[in-house]
């Protein structure tokens, strides 16, 4: 919940500034901004014409109806949005969103036409508790049952160990391939295709100085960046990072 006009602007043009400065090829990496629902307009706007991808924080599980104060795909499609994150782990733990609901969300985004990026993770005491691979393996499975496994191609997979949010902890990067790595291999078993092409991103205190090591690793294919994107220079360089892998 961050953002204000001027500083969005003052952010979205300092990284259309880099873009166009920096040698990095467009089609390297790709950059999605995934902003407050009520600057989608203004973004879109700032975006247009650029490579930098519209996405926004959330989605209605639901199409359209008497659902005040939801926003639903389609709404987000009209505002030029590509993609959408769901799942992330503010939204299960603060607003009680099950794994059922999150699925829900996600065909939400699939039957629009948005790339959902399913967010999954485990507590700290989940982890100390040795249960790390069974938590997000369940997070997943629930989305492969309710649409199948083909409903995750062209999708994006972004393990968000809940621990390391926002608090400076980040996991080591072998930690981060291990989980990354078991998820492709789950998804292997029913498609080894689509598994060597899904994309599995890592969020979790991603910064400028732990972005080479931590996508250097095999099954680590981008971040889901979260305060480092606030800062133009900062998140930058972790997008040249990517770029370059």
């Amino acid at each position: 919940m961050n953002g204000a006009l001027a500083a969005n602007r003052s952010l979205t043009q300092a990284l259309l500034a880099a873009l166009r400065d920096s040698a990095l090829a467009a089609n390297t990496a790709e950059i999605a901004l995934c902003v407050p629902f009520p600057y989608l307009d203004q973004v879109s706007r700032l975006l247009a014409g650029s490579p930098l991808r519209l996405g926004a924080q959330d989605v209605s599980a639901h199409a359209a109806g008497a659902y005040t104060g939801e926003v639903a795909a389609a709404m987000l499609v009209d505002f030029g949005c590509r993609y959408v994150i769901v799942g992330h782990s503010e939204r299960r733990a603060l607003h009680g969103e099950t794994d059922a609901v999150v699925a829900a969300k996600f065909g939400a985004a699939r039957a629009a036409g948005l790339i959902p990026v399913l967010c999954l993770g485990e507590t700290l005491a989940e982890r100390q508790a040795g249960e790390t691979l069974v938590v997000v393996s369940r997070q997943l499975q629930a989305v492969i049952a309710a649409y199948g496994a083909e409903a995750l191609a062209d999708a994006v997979l972004a393990y968000e160990p809940i621990w390391a949010i926002g608090s400076g902890l980040t996991a080591k990067p072998e930690e981060a391939q291990a989980v990354h790595q078991a998820l492709r291999q789950q998804i292997a078993q029913v498609d080894l295709a689509l598994a060597a092409d899904l994309r599995i991103v890592y969020g979790g205190s991603v910064k400028a100085a732990n972005a080479a090591e931590l996508f250097a690793q095999p099954d680590v294919d981008g971040g889901l960046i979260g305060g480092a994107s606030l800062d133009a220079q900062e998140f930058w360089a972790i997008c040249q990072t990517a770029g370059a892998r």
